[in-house]
């Protein structure tokens, strides 16, 4: 297989009529492969140096594409701990997505409110000092995704974070395995690869943020094949 050029696949998720109890299947499947991929601990870094510069004043984060809520309530989790005033929402296409992580956020009593939001087609909030993303920009063509580092460069008061896949074929073996390892939902197993194919490498996104106008930015790697780009908006 070849991963020197992306393909661009789309996925069971995006699917329209997906059946409920499937989604919920793949949400909490993907829940347990952002744990063990540490999706939470490759924002936080970033997340608490920019809370501490800011000590007197309450951080709003926006996590855009939410899915099951679950890297939003891991970072509130992480936030109380620490004591640091940042305070978060999702937002997703899918209403079904949204309800899940209304629920879960609920019954743990955390204070995160998710809503619907198509972030191609409408406005992005203006009212966020963060605004972040999760594992969705590979599900965008490359005219959609400069587009979209455009709106949510514009939209943000301070700050962009994306973390997503890299393409490697290293990527596309760890997918293919752990997600048939970490969850029972075949959707997952289908999905899970696709979404490595459909990935760009960290030249490609460094390329699409320039096109954005959102050079320079910091790109850095990490564990499993995962890349976070931060930009910081001049003041």
């Amino acid at each position: 297989m070849d991963f020197s050029a992306r393909q661009n696949v789309e996925e069971l998720m995006d699917q329209p009529g997906l059946d409920k109890g499937q989604h919920h299947l793949a949400l909490e499947g993907l829940k347990r492969i952002n744990w063990i991929s540490g999706s939470d601990r490759i924002f936080w870094p970033a997340l608490r140096r920019f809370s501490l510069e800011h000590p007197d004043k309450e951080l709003k984060v926006l996590d855009i594409a939410s899915g099951g809520g679950d890297v939003v309530l891991r970072l509130v989790k992480r936030a109380q701990q620490n004591q640091l005033p940042l305070r978060f929402s999702g937002s997703d296409f899918n209403p079904v997505a949204i309800e899940y992580a209304q629920q879960k956020a609920n019954s743990q009593q955390l204070n995160v409110d998710f809503f619907q939001l198509d972030a191609l087609q409408e406005s992005i909030p203006e009212d966020y000092d963060v605004i972040m993303c999760s594992l969705f920009l590979h599900h965008l063509s490359d005219e959609q995704a400069v587009q979209f580092l455009k709106k949510i460069a514009a939209a943000t008061r301070s700050m962009v974070l994306i973390n997503d896949l890299r393409r490697s074929r290293m990527a596309y073996w760890l997918a293919y395995l752990g997600c048939r390892l970490l969850s029972r939902s075949s959707i997952v197993h289908v999905d899970g690869p696709l979404s490595v194919q459909s990935a760009y490498t960290t030249e490609e996104a460094r390329e699409q943020a320039r096109e954005a106008g959102m050079a320079p930015v910091e790109i850095t790697h990490h564990w499993p094949q995962r890349f976070l780009l931060s930009w910081r908006k001049s003041a």
